[in-house]
């Protein structure tokens, strides 16, 4: 295995991120290589650590002065053993091909955590929306479109949303595919209601998070209630953890996005949240605009020269980072320890570093790895994707239903695998283990292909 993980850094020596998730999962899994030989003999880690498939191409469009600006846009089709590709689209400035394979690749495991048949991919373009009006958004989306079209498909590849593509994004990218394709099918999850869209879809990935922890709380012998809560973000992701954690009785005290972070000591509630919500989504405004409404919150800029971030300084019982990759730390980590926190679920994608995770493993803290945690978001994905092939549109009650027992399910394979292989409650491990197991049995039953 140290062989082939030196050759991964030593092909893409730039592709940093790609490293960290290859290195956190294969250190998990050592322990299933050494029960099964057969495995080494074929070649998994080597198989499964290459992508499928690459896609990189040039998006053109035109800016509302008609500047003609060029982007780059990629899809990383990583593993198909059990399922067609399936993974959103980020469309970010900080994107490259290391965060899109590393997307992909922890794809791949949180698809067969979550008992529907996905496979693994991710996309996304360092086209950057914020500040760009709807008409530069859909040239953007249509020119982006015109490419990835010949390479997805209901049945091969089916993108959804993610940073940066939302409601709006996915429409304008629907419409192209149908125009250039002349038909009308699931190619893309996270649509509006009125056509092929899934309730509980936007909710789906913070609601899951909430779900995930409420397992864990209870298999402690615990629960969300009376808790409080730090939550980074301030989008979908964050918005709807925060929601679900109010309905279970939990506080949360934090909100973030790119500058800086709010904390309100009383907690918000519906109507702050409300505000929230309409600040981000519709109005697209700065959370620092909080404090103007509600003077008692105070707001701290995030200054990228210190060696921590403020938002895990303050007293918890449970952190929901749900930013963005890596913003947790191994001093983050430490400081939410020492002010009391017990519980680290992720809603976003690895937002810890390995130093941090670490941290909270030996430090007995219920520590919810992000592909078992925020896997909501694609399980209802796959819903949609099941009631799209249907024509049939499922009612919000049986949507939520099929999602609690989806993430009840992951815990419970979590909990299982962890056990099998004597490491209990180590939920890393747990998830690591049984995403992979499932992977490469399918693979190897497919022949090498």
């Amino acid at each position: 295995m140290e062989n082939i993980l030196a050759e991964i850094v030593r092909r893409d020596p730039d592709q940093r991120e790609f490293h960290q998730a290859v290195f956190e999962v294969m250190e998990t899994v050592k322990l299933v290589l050494d029960r099964n030989p057969e495995y080494r003999r074929q070649a998994v880690i080597a198989r499964i650590t290459e992508p499928e498939r690459v896609i990189m191409f040039r998006v053109p469009w035109m800016d509302d002065q008609g500047q003609v600006h060029v982007n780059r846009g990629f899809r990383v089709e990583m593993n198909s053993a059990i399922g067609p590709y399936k993974g959103g689209l980020r469309f970010h400035p900080s994107v490259t091909l290391s965060i899109i394979k590393f997307l992909a690749f922890e794809q791949v495991f949180k698809n067969s955590l979550t008992t529907l048949q996905m496979g693994g991919g991710k996309g996304g373009s360092d086209f950057n929306p914020k500040g760009r009006s709807d008409g530069e958004v859909m040239r953007f989306c249509q020119s982006f479109m015109a490419e990835l079209a010949r390479h997805i498909g209901p049945n091969t590849d089916v993108p959804a949303g993610d940073i940066g593509v939302g409601a709006r994004e996915v429409g304008y990218l629907f419409g192209m595919y149908k125009k250039l394709r002349n038909e009308f099918t699931g190619v893309l999850t996270g649509k509006s209601l009125d056509w092929g869209g899934s309730l509980i879809r936007p909710e789906a990935t913070g609601y899951g998070v909430v779900y995930f922890a409420s397992e864990m709380m209870a298999h402690a012998g615990d629960s969300i209630e009376g808790k409080t809560c730090l939550v980074s973000g301030s989008g979908n992701v964050a918005q709807y953890t925060t929601e679900k954690i109010l309905q279970m009785g939990g506080r949360v005290v934090t909100l973030s996005d790119s500058s800086g972070y709010i904390y309100d000591e009383e907690g918000f509630d519906e109507e702050k949240l409300k505000f929230i919500m309409h600040l981000k989504n519709i109005k697209r405004g700065r959370i620092l605009e909080y404090c103007e409404e509600y003077p008692q919150a105070v707001y701290a800029e995030i200054d990228p020269g210190l060696d921590h971030n403020p938002i895990w300084t303050h007293r918890a019982d449970c952190a929901m980072p749900s930013a963005t990759q890596n913003e947790i730390i191994e001093k983050d980590a430490l400081n939410l320890v020492n002010n009391g926190v017990r519980l680290v679920c992720e809603g976003a994608n690895m937002p810890s570093t390995p130093g941090a995770a670490q941290v909270f493993l030996d430090n007995g803290v219920l520590y919810g790895p992000s592909k078992a945690a925020n896997a909501g978001g694609v399980a209802v994905s796959g819903l949609e994707m099941a009631q799209n092939s249907m024509r049939l549109s499922w009612p919000r009650e049986e949507v939520d239903n099929r999602l609690k027992q989806i993430m009840k399910s992951i815990h419970c394979t979590c909990i299982d695998a962890a056990e099998e292989y004597n490491m209990p409650a180590n939920y890393m491990a747990g998830a690591n283990i049984a995403g992979f197991v499932k992977v490469v049995n399918a693979m190897l039953d497919q022949g090498l292909v």
